[in-house]
């Protein structure tokens, strides 16, 4: 799935010591039970369970910031006044900030493209959060998603190419490559300091401030859904959005509900998602769920694939 992602992807690089090295990681995140933040990552897999194939990924990152300062581009605006000419003038620039460090994360979703259909890639992406309600003590209060920028069909970065592109000595596919590996701090301590005006970019460069990439539109509406907002940061190696949220206010965890499960039938139900299981035990799956009082009843493929009987505790949201 690595290699077919067409680049500027960092959180799926298509190298095998980098992606060992995540799930290493992420093995590490799931086996520590005690609360408390701390910098971990979670990779949580799409799984076909007919056939056993791995059909997609998404990642959640605890914390951001804490091995190495995280760099964004935030837009601001520049009001200068000539009395003289009569005139205002209003400049934008891209200053380079952490505003958003501490901030937890998610990315990395990325599904087979074969699988587009049937809103598995709702269910992946909104499995995330269902995962953060059940161990919100292991998450801050605000989240962000970076989405890939624009990529041309040369495989080029017209806004790599209008900016950091000049202050190195790659291009976009070489730099990228270098980033999904090594992360891209290389570029934040070699990128000049002082705020860029957006004017003395290239027309490309500029168009591309904040756009993401046509296969991302999908996930920026998915985003916006949950409540999420374009808050003019925008990442410092392919000018893609980043996206900021409140985690207490992303509408599937405010709206998710915890219930124990009376029974296991198949006599209807709203399609839900529906989880169940802590850390590595942790299952995600549509399912038709109807609510009786305080309790719910679940389909038996849905019990079987998430691992929850008669009694068990699940978390529930809708199907939007």
């Amino acid at each position: 799935m690595a290699k077919l992602t067409g680049g500027g992807f960092t959180n799926l690089p298509p190298d095998r010591q980098a992606l060992k090295a995540k799930l290493d990681r992420s093995h590490a995140a799931f086996a520590r039970t005690d609360d408390g933040i701390a910098d971990e990552l979670f990779v949580l897999i799409l799984e076909n369970t007919a056939t056993g194939e791995i059909r997609g990924t998404c990642q959640i990152f605890t914390q951001v910031g804490e091995r190495h300062p995280f760099y964004s581009y935030r837009i601001s605006t520049l009001t200068q006044h000539s009395r003289e000419l009569q005139r205002t003038f209003r400049a934008e620039m891209l200053a380079l900030t952490t505003d958003l460090e501490g901030s937890s994360e998610v990315g990395g979703l990325f599904l087979h493209p074969g699988e587009r259909a049937g809103g598995l890639g709702l269910l992946l992406a909104r499995s995330r959060y269902l995962f953060i309600k059940a161990h919100r003590a292991r998450f801050g209060d605000r989240i962000l998603a970076e989405l890939r920028g624009v990529i041309d069909e040369a495989g080029g970065s017209p806004f790599w190419d209008g900016l950091a592109g000049r202050f190195f000595g790659m291009n976009f596919q070489d730099a990228d490559a270098f980033n999904g590996v090594n992360g891209h701090q290389f570029i934040a301590d070699l990128m000049p300091k002082h705020p860029i005006y957006i004017a003395m970019l290239s027309e490309t460069a500029r168009a591309a401030i904040g756009l993401p990439h046509p296969s991302g539109r999908a996930a920026m509406r998915m985003l916006e859904n949950e409540g999420f907002a374009y808050e003019k940061y925008v990442d410092i190696f392919d000018g893609g959005p980043t996206m900021t949220a409140r985690i207490d206010s992303i509408r599937s965890i405010r709206e998710a509900r915890a219930a124990p499960v009376m029974a296991v039938d198949r006599d209807g139900g709203a399609q839900s998602l529906v989880a169940h299981g802590q850390l590595s035990e942790f299952r995600c799956a549509y399912g038709n769920l109807r609510e009786i009082g305080d309790a719910v009843v679940i389909d038996p493929d849905c019990a079987r694939v998430i691992g929850a009987q008669e009694d068990a505790r699940v978390l529930h949201v809708a199907r939007i």
